[in-house]
């Protein structure tokens, strides 16, 4: 029974800092994402012309610059999107077309320095394009490569607007490490994105980064005085809110989760104790009658359960940071066995299974196994400290 306790506080303290870690490093990693491959913040602006209202930023050189020297900025890009049908050979796919300056590009850090690469951001430019891996794994493309972009929004004619098709080079193939993006996003030059997309003279918005992206909400009136007041703001809490909301219930429900699992497993210890009490009522009655106190018993008890929580707890840790610091290999042991395909990124955005070891965790952890360990403990211990000497030998 000690055993079987002890092993159960263990593998509970090994799932709980597990469960933990991994629920923490995929936070840190998705939110790296949004923040190394995405803007911080988005400032839109509405235009009012004669042929009515024109939603794009005209002076955004001017714009550019008032919104560079607010504190906190520390990049700021005019961009053009668009969402083309990209095509090559027989295949098809939909793609989100970004237009920013080789310069801007740089300063994107996923981008620049993704989690894989081929080719070089030195050719981008002068009908040279990067791209998404999931893009070029799905047209089949490589560097060197050309692929077709088709616009519905393309060339005015007297008869209409025909669609613009462009043929331009693969130079550049970047891997961020979220599916979402590594599937849907071309970067395209700014001003040949300004002609593809008819927005000559002017950019769609601006991508703001700023020094300390968790407290952007902060930020929100100095960018829009910046900015001007017809300006819209959109920050990433705005685009991702629901998906971070949704995260943060999924760490309470499986912390809570993870806690029962320990409270059970630190049932074992009561079920162990109360057979040892059972077993040793002869030997708590001779020592009562020698003079041994309650006190005195009750801390025997008390140590013999507790000792077993405390070993359990320091085994279920070292077990929960080995798991943490070499998940990669674990995680690689386990997709062989399976015969891979256990992590699909498309599912799950990610292209791997992160963990992150954060010491609140682990003290989190400890503090609730042994607090759970040392409180069921009581209870049999009492039972043993009370337990009248007469009525334990009264059968001997």
């Amino acid at each position: 029974m000690t055993w079987i306790s002890l092993i159960g506080i263990a593998l509970a303290v090994f799932a709980l800092i597990a469960t933990m870690a991994v629920r923490s490093g995929f936070r840190a990693d998705f939110t790296a994402t949004i923040l190394g491959a995405n803007a911080h913040v988005t400032i839109f602006e509405t235009n009012y012309t004669d042929e009515g209202m024109h939603r794009g930023i005209i002076a955004y050189p001017e714009m550019v610059a008032n919104v560079a020297v607010v504190d906190g900025v520390t990049r700021v890009a005019p961009i053009i999107r668009g969402q083309v049908m990209a095509s090559s050979t027989s295949r098809n796919t939909g793609v989100e077309v970004y237009g920013e300056t080789l310069a801007d590009l740089r300063t994107l850090p996923l981008v620049a320095n993704p989690e894989m690469s081929s080719g070089s951001l030195d050719d981008f430019g002068e009908g040279g394009i990067a791209v998404g891996s999931g893009v070029a794994r799905t047209l089949g493309l490589r560097v060197g490569d050309f692929v077709t972009l088709i616009s519905p929004d393309g060339v005015k004619t007297p008869f209409g607007t025909s669609p613009r098709i462009n043929d331009y080079k693969i130079a550049y193939i970047f891997q961020v490490g979220r599916s979402d993006i590594d599937r849907t996003r071309i970067y395209m030059p700014f001003a040949e994105a300004q002609s593809f997309f008819n927005r000559e003279g002017s950019a769609d918005e601006l991508e703001v980064a700023v020094a300390d992206p968790e407290a952007v909400d902060d930020m929100r009136m100095a960018l829009i005085e910046a900015a001007g007041q017809r300006v819209v703001i959109w920050t990433w809490r705005d685009a991702s809110g629901a998906f971070l909301r949704a995260l943060e219930v999924e760490d309470n429900v499986m912390f809570i989760l993870m806690s029962i699992l320990v409270l059970i497993a630190a049932m074992n210890i009561i079920s162990g104790l109360i057979m040892l009490v059972k077993n040793k009522t002869r030997d708590i009655g001779i020592l009562r009658t020698m003079g041994l106190t309650q006190g005195s018993i009750m801390r025997i008890f008390f140590i013999s359960g507790a000792s077993i929580g405390l070993v359990g707890t320091a085994l279920g840790v070292i077990l929960g940071v080995l798991f943490a610091i070499y998940i990669d290999t674990v995680f690689g042991f386990v997709d062989g066995i399976m015969g891979g395909g256990v992590w699909d990124p498309n599912v799950r955005y990610l292209s791997r299974l992160p963990a992150k070891l954060e010491l609140r965790d682990v003290l989190s952890a400890v503090t609730l196994s042994l607090t759970l360990s040392f409180v069921i403990t009581i209870f049999p211990a009492r039972r043993a400290a009370k337990m009248d000497p007469v009525e334990a030998l009264r059968n001997e």
